[in-house]
């Protein structure tokens, strides 16, 4: 552990040629910072969110406002997983109930200096300034306060500018920085909605994807959410902080993740700190047989045929059936590793669409390694090469509905 200043120290570290990785928890700008220090930097990154939790009328109201209280204004609400919206639906938004139940649990939160053990929201690391001290004094067009921040009156010098009590606006509008914007301190903001579908996509507005979170009683709404919704992490009936290592590893989409990082307490984040190498697979096969996959991929696999070489036909043949194998096994299946018992955690792979650039240096028989792994996932990609590629296969991923570009590597980069 290194702790430096910010500065020219700290670039001259990050951007040293001899360090390999860079493994950052932190926010989406500090990634793009230290990016920009340099550009070629193998960064893994966790970096911010700006997460919600919708509650459906169907919602045991009670939990409800007590994990959404909880998840907001936990550690002052300075958890990336912080719940800084709220988006209620349907009738919940008029419930004058639920309201009271929000500003009770609120109100009754002890704020003090960490080292009394009654304190159950703590200091924030500096005094607010910037956009969190707006968030915490200023309203937004047609918002109000159900719940008014305010500082600590009587706390410890230490302390002076930095024991808030949380506040709660209501009248939040889409599109508006409340809704948009990551502020990282103890303030929530309400929104409603008409139905589940508009709050997913309010949900889904924000350009982060880290937690989400839904309460509600209907398997329906629980379904369609499950599908829908656009975040790494997903709570349903329960608060949406603290994750625990294997039982829910944490890491998410859009711009709460920067680089290869995969899932931090999870099956797979050592492989982000490792690198590739071919093996030989073992004995040849005297078959060469693509029984075992899938149509669509046995389909490219043959029309590649005639322009591969034997021993890269095998190579790509032994990838392809590896990568079937591995699908039944591991990305294919939805798993409860934990295995708790009195609650599910659920760990699954979601397609995501990909742009596929082959270098110049790049083999035929590896390009297609890739596309035939692209096909096997089911998201969305293209492929873009330097060449033109043989018609059979231009053909067979056409009807993949994969858009093959011949560009350069300058037109690409454009």
């Amino acid at each position: 552990l290194v702790d430096i200043d910010e500065g020219e120290l700290g670039r001259q570290l990050i951007a040293h040629e001899r360090v390999d990785r860079v493994i950052l928890t932190g926010s989406w700008e500090t990634a793009a910072l230290f990016r920009s220090w340099r550009p070629d930097l193998p960064l893994l990154a966790e970096t911010s969110g700006k997460n919600a939790m919708i509650v459906m009328p169907s919602a045991d109201l009670d939990l409800a406002a007590s994990d959404l209280v909880k998840s907001a204004f936990g550690h002052a609400g300075q958890k990336c997983s912080a719940a800084s919206l709220a988006i209620l639906v349907g009738p919940v938004a008029r419930s004058e109930r639920f309201a009271r139940q929000l500003v009770d649990a609120t109100e009754s939160l002890r704020v003090g200096p960490p080292s009394d053990p009654r304190s159950e929201i703590g200091p924030v690391i500096e005094p607010p300034q910037g956009k969190l001290a707006w968030a915490l004094t200023t309203l937004d067009e047609g918002e109000q306060w159900l719940v008014q921040p305010r500082l600590v009156d009587d706390a410890p010098a230490e302390y002076s500018e930095r024991l808030w009590r949380p506040g709660i606006r209501t009248g939040v509008r889409p599109g508006s920085r409340m809704h948009l914007e990551e502020f990282f301190g103890p303030v929530m903001g309400v929104m409603h909605a008409s139905s589940l579908a508009e709050a997913i996509d309010l949900q889904n507005a924000v350009a982060y994807g880290l937690t989400a979170g839904l309460y509600t009683q209907d398997p329906a709404d629980l379904e369609l959410w499950l599908d829908e919704v656009q975040a790494g992490n997903l709570y349903v009936n329960r608060g949406i902080t603290g994750a625990i290592v294997q039982r829910q590893p944490f890491g998410g989409w859009k711009r709460s993740s920067v680089g290869a990082g995969t899932k931090a307490g999870g099956p797979n984040y050592l492989i982000g700190l490792g690198s590739w190498r071919a093996t030989s697979g073992g004995a040849p096969s005297s078959t060469l047989h693509l029984r075992g996959l899938d149509t669509r991929i046995t389909d490219l696999i043959e029309a590649a045929q005639p322009s591969l070489d034997y021993e890269g036909f095998e190579w790509l043949r032994r990838g392809a059936l590896s990568d079937a194998v591995m699908w039944d096994r591991e990305f294919g299946r939805v798993r409860d590793v934990s295995r708790l018992g009195v609650e599910r955690n659920l760990f699954r792979y979601r397609s995501m669409p990909v742009a596929v650039r082959a270098t110049a240096d790049a083999t035929w028989q590896s390009v297609l390694r890739v596309v035939v792994a692209g096909v096997r996932a089911g998201g969305q990609f293209s492929l873009s090469a330097p060449v033109g590629l043989p018609g059979p296969v231009r053909r067979a991923l056409g009807e993949l509905d994969v858009p093959v570009f011949v560009e350069t590597d300058d037109e690409w980069i454009a």
